[in-house]
């Protein structure tokens, strides 16, 4: 890293790549082979979802890993910067586009709160 400004777009980049592995539905293909999400009521009568991890070995230990946000955010950070270190304007495009998302994301949390 030679300027904050790179540090802060791998960060953002790092955050929105997370997030996009360990939560969003349209990577679910992604957890499926490794997750299985268990719905259950509880005492107040709303349903909660929990997951199960499948298998053992190391389909068990990918499992946890994501299921893991902190887990799965030092590989994604990992993947990025190697990306980066290794061919720095081919990663440019993929770096800004996920730092945009990961900004524009919490922006749109933010404004969801202020209204509802």
């Amino acid at each position: 890293m030679t300027t904050w400004l790179q540090f802060i777009i791998l960060a953002f980049a790092a955050f929105r790549l997370t997030r996009l592995i360990v939560f969003d539905k349209i990577t679910a293909f992604i957890r499926n082979p490794f997750h299985r999400e268990v719905e259950e009521m509880n005492d107040d009568g709303e349903y909660e979802v929990y997951i199960e991890i499948k298998g053992s070995g190391i389909r068990a230990w990918i499992g946890e890993l994501l299921s893991c946000y902190w887990c799965t955010g030092v590989w994604c950070t990992a993947f990025l910067y190697g990306i980066w270190w290794v061919w720095p304007q081919g990663a440019e495009p993929l770096l800004m586009i996920l730092a945009i998302a990961g900004v524009a994301g919490i922006i749109e949390s933010i404004v969801s709160r202020i209204i509802d």
